[in-house]
């Protein structure tokens, strides 16, 4: 018969317990049925796999040679067996996630992943960067199963959403940006200076739309990657809002600058969200990731936090 899933049982069962019976036992088998699995794979191996000369059964140097393939095949069909019982209860096959290209080093979806894979390591998973408009466009098209994108400036009656955590955008420009050069030294930049200066966007590849509360200049360039932004912000061709956690080595470095603002913060917070269609059940993966998002920023809280109490815009249809 060879190797099959319950013989390698058997097999296995035998080295772990060391005698028929203690392994028989184990598998809630009568001894003889045990013995007689061991005999009918020696036959078909044409291998001794126990020496029976003893009052308990020892491996022999052939046995002990399958062991580490024997093992790494019953991990396999333990995976696949439960990846197949996952699957009747709704798994899917494939979980695709959107990400907003700023958060993807700033959201913990990479902690929750690790969990996730643990729980299911035949899952396939996905990972899709794209502008924010973009990635609730694969969102509602079905491409994608959830979102993680920064909170929309309005609510969409058709998604489903949950907090994961914050972000903080900087606005940046480069040190040599004539901006800074024709300050006065008694004052700094003010949102009219902000204006007439030329901003960098990131915005959707397909869509003029951009947050309307980090556009503040009548003068804009506009590109679908935070990378291009960063790079043309750098060259000293506009200013931009930028996550904080980007910008930090270049501001480290002195290649950008944090634009001294002087009547409103050169930092503006904003809430991550992962988003969901309404319209679609979510699938065993989603759920558990979207949960393990949630343990994931419950264990970043330090312990007696504040609650920020965020305030929620109006949905629309």
């Amino acid at each position: 018969m060879n190797f099959d899933f319950e013989s390698l049982k058997v097999f296995l069962a035998v080295l772990d317990h060391g005698s028929f019976s203690a392994a028989a036992r184990s598998l809630g088998k009568v001894p003889s049925a045990v013995s007689m699995a061991i005999a009918h794979l020696e036959a078909d191996l044409n291998l001794v796999l126990f020496d029976r000369s003893g009052r308990e059964p020892r491996p022999t140097p052939q046995a002990l040679a399958l062991v580490p393939q024997a093992r790494l095949l019953a991990e396999q069909l333990l995976k696949l067996d439960t990846h197949a019982l996952s699957l009747t209860q709704g798994l899917e096959p494939c979980l695709t996630i959107a990400v907003a290209p700023e958060l993807l080093a700033a959201t913990p979806w990479s902690a929750a992943l690790v969990q996730l894979s643990a729980e299911h390591p035949l899952l396939e998973v996905e990972v899709l960067a794209a502008p924010q408009t973009d990635a609730l466009g694969m969102l509602h098209s079905g491409r994608a199963h959830v979102a993680l994108v920064f909170e929309r400036a309005s609510l969409d009656a058709r998604e489903g959403f949950q907090e994961v955590g914050r972000e903080i955008l900087v606005a940046v420009v480069a040190p040599t940006h004539p901006m800074l050069r024709g300050r006065q030294a008694s004052r700094g930049v003010r949102e009219d200076d902000l204006a007439v200066q030329r901003q960098i966007v990131v915005a959707g590849r397909h869509s003029v739309d951009a947050d309307e509360r980090t556009v503040m200049s009548r003068h804009q360039w506009r590109t679908d990657t935070p990378v291009a932004a960063m790079g043309l912000v750098i060259a000293g061709l506009g200013w931009a809002w930028l996550p904080q956690g980007f910008v930090r080595s270049p501001l480290a470095a002195g290649l950008l600058v944090e634009i001294p603002l002087e009547n409103f913060s050169n930092v503006m917070p904003l809430w991550v969200d992962a988003v969901w269609p309404k319209a679609r059940p979510l699938g065993v993966a989603a759920r558990r990731f979207l949960a393990l998002l949630d343990n994931v920023r419950r264990q970043g809280e330090p312990p007696g936090k504040t609650a920020v109490v965020r305030r929620r815009p109006a949905a629309r249809g």
